[in-house]
């Protein structure tokens, strides 16, 4: 999800930031730039989101993510990821968005950062981090295979999201399917192995 602050969210991250993260922060909120969910901290309030910054790399490449939190009351509004074809402009994915037809596909990390705000995310060698939400196993099926054949040609990355926001790795679920084993499960809570089976049961059958 990308969540955006309020002005008073803002003041109240920017005075508890480190103080190498500060300028970030106020470039953020003066270009009314989103920023991102991410799993919660352990001592977590209960009206309290926990999010995320990722800055674009340095000259040396190194890729620094800002921690925050923020109070519901906070918040001003909030939106699923982005849609993979508001990101054409950034990366060539059009192929892509053309082959998936109806299927859901969003994207977020790098791609969706520099699409989001203009700044200079992306190398030739970054991924395409795609998410995908399947509401049939039909649908699964298809959506595996159209990442699959777009991979010969696109660095591609991302997950698969099913019921309840349990993510896990298409290339992981893909291995899973040819030589069954346990799959990572991540959401906002914790991370976990959990089986395909489980996971399936949570679709629609056709």
């Amino acid at each position: 999800m990308l969540v955006w602050l309020t002005a008073i969210g803002w003041h109240t991250a920017i005075a508890a930031a480190r103080d190498e993260h500060k300028t970030a922060l106020t470039l953020w909120e003066s270009q009314d730039w989103p920023v991102v969910v991410r799993r919660l901290d352990v001592d977590a309030g209960a009206d309290e989101v926990c999010l995320g910054l990722p800055l674009p790399p340095d000259s040396a490449g190194v890729k620094v993510r800002i921690a925050l939190r923020a109070r519901v009351a906070d918040i001003s509004r909030l939106s699923p990821a982005l849609l993979l074809r508001d990101a054409a402009a950034v990366r060539d994915v059009q192929a892509l968005c053309d082959d998936a037809g109806a299927l859901p596909l969003r994207v977020f990390g790098s791609v969706a950062m520099q699409a989001l705000t203009g700044l200079q995310y992306l190398s030739p060698t970054s991924d395409v981090d795609v998410l995908f939400h399947p509401a049939s196993r039909r649908q699964l099926e298809e959506g595996n295979a159209l990442l699959a054949r777009h991979a010969e040609r696109l660095l591609l990355d991302g997950e698969i999201v099913f019921a309840g926001g349990a993510a896990v790795s298409w290339k992981e679920w893909q291995m899973a399917m040819t030589h069954p084993a346990k799959v990572l499960v991540k959401d906002l809570q914790s991370v976990r192995l959990v089986d395909t089976a489980s996971l399936l049961a949570t679709l629609e059958a056709q």
